[in-house]
């Protein structure tokens, strides 16, 4: 008997082909189903109208969800329990998606809702986000869901409007790159870390045209909520997503979840989960490997995600750089940033702290800022925000008397949004303004016009908290 081997296949290979409505041609890509759509504020105005315009229904309502994170306010709310919104950009842009939501029959978590947060966290976190999907949404960090062993990437908004149509998108396949990470991290080390290490390694470029696959025991050794910032940030490296393959870590957070399956389907969908990952002899299109035991605290010393250090590290030399157009986007983001050639930034002073974004602003991000926080009071003359990522994240802080920490310490508590990542409703640097940041870029004006951001883990950040400057959070850890 003549035995025929089944090709191997990656973890991106199991989940395309599932999906595959039409295959692609030398001419066309390929449709590809969506299981799950995610829709905010900023990006699905015009793709709505676009429906209206068309007088074309969304196809499929019940596997489209909204809410709303970007315009947000996340002051404190008003005697009645609710937000105020003085942006009057933001306030039309929030009343466009409720009204839009209502006349399309999408469920909508707004401002009021026991749901709401930022998009990117209240997926996961309702069990919406499952291992095996498709996930899109009109937001770039997308590629946060992948954690769950999904292919989730953002689209455009003409792509918004094309899936609420539809249920389907047009897509080429991707290639894949496996980002390998072993050995156990070192105290003071954490997702955050381990990912601006990649992106500082292969550059912004450096995963252009791939989907990573994040394996290796130290990324194993990673809670949900760490893998969801290590794939949160895949796409500053180029990437189209991140993955990492399924396993019991992931099964025991998605166990019991709003919208997780129950029952004879639980069963069922725990097997099919099993079998998500890449096999034992398929071949990525490329590899990148870290020792985890190597790494140190990051930290970004420029304008772009790949310009990051070690915290102990000293700023590179513009004319090291042998590639012209390298050399004068370094030189340029130095002179924006203020720092110099050989600088050791350690001892930089700091304006502002931001704990927050779909980067790190779960609860055990809060937890760990927290812990470390607890007994010390924020620098004179800093100021720390601290946003929670959703209405469920604060209220579990809040629980948990993390909130008193954060206040008594001198920082600010404020509600769920994106807040200060992007420079939303008056949360903003002024110019000039330096700011630790757990967010996920740091360009140009990111945070506010001619402000600049160092973007960091949050046992990092709350480092410079306490001692109003750069500082290597590894010597106030406890010996």
């Amino acid at each position: 008997m003549t035995t025929i081997a089944l090709p191997a296949t990656t973890l991106l290979d199991k989940i395309w082909n599932r999906h595959v409505v039409r295959a692609a041609t030398d001419t066309t890509p390929a449709i590809v189903y969506v299981d799950l759509h995610l829709v905010h504020e900023v990006t699905s105005p015009q793709a709505f109208t676009e429906l209206r315009r068309r007088g074309v229904r969304v196809r499929r309502p019940e596997r489209t969800f909204a809410t709303t994170d970007h315009s947000t306010p996340t002051t404190p709310r008003d005697g009645t329990g609710r937000l105020v919104v003085v942006d009057a950009q933001a306030a039309t842009q929030l009343d466009e998606l409720e009204h839009n939501c209502s006349e399309f029959g999408i469920s909508l978590y707004g401002m009021d809702s026991s749901r709401q947060g930022i998009v990117h966290v209240i997926g996961p976190e309702l069990g919406l986000t499952q291992p095996g999907m498709t996930i899109v949404c009109g937001d770039s960090h997308t590629s946060t869901h992948g954690a769950f062993g999904a292919l989730a990437f953002g689209i455009g908004t003409s792509e918004v409007g094309h899936v609420l149509a539809t249920q389907c998108i047009l897509q080429h396949k991707p290639q894949t790159m496996e980002i390998r990470v072993d050995g156990t991290l070192p105290p003071g080390v954490s997702a955050k870390d381990i990912i601006l290490a990649v992106i500082a390694k292969i550059g912004i470029g450096g995963g252009t045209g791939s989907v990573f696959e994040y394996t290796g025991s130290a990324i194993q050794a990673l809670g949900m909520e760490a893998r969801m910032t290590v794939c949160n940030m895949s796409i500053e490296a180029g990437a189209r997503a991140g993955m990492i393959a399924p396993d019991d870590t992931t099964i025991e957070y998605v166990a019991g979840r709003e919208f997780a399956p129950t029952g004879a389907a639980w069963d069922a969908a725990v097997v099919e989960w099993r079998g998500l990952r890449s096999d034992p002899r398929a071949k990525h299109d490329g590899s990148v490997s870290l020792d985890a035991r190597t790494l140190k605290p990051m930290i970004t010393y420029g304008t772009n995600p790949g310009m990051a250090m070690a915290i102990d590290g000293r700023v590179p030399d513009p004319e090291s750089i042998y590639d012209r157009t390298e050399r004068e986007t370094l030189t340029h983001a130095l002179s924006y940033m203020g720092v110099q050639p050989g600088q050791s930034l350690i001892g930089t002073p700091v304006d502002v702290v931001f704990l927050g974004s779909c980067t790190n602003s779960r609860i055990s991000d809060l937890r760990e800022a927290a812990g470390l926080l607890r007994g010390h009071r924020v620098k004179g003359g800093l100021r720390m925000l601290v946003v929670p990522g959703s209405r469920a994240v604060k209220r579990a802080a809040e629980a948990e008397g993390l909130d008193r920490v954060f206040i008594e310490a001198g920082a600010e508590w404020r509600e769920s949004g994106c807040s200060m990542c992007i420079a939303m409703n008056g949360d903003q640097l002024a110019p000039g303004k330096l700011a630790v940041s757990t967010s996920n870029r740091n360009f140009e004006g990111r945070q506010g016009p001619g402000s600049r951001t160092m973007l960091a883990s949050p046992l990092t950040a709350v480092a410079a908290a306490i001692t109003g400057t750069i500082t290597d959070v590894r010597t106030l850890l406890p010996n």
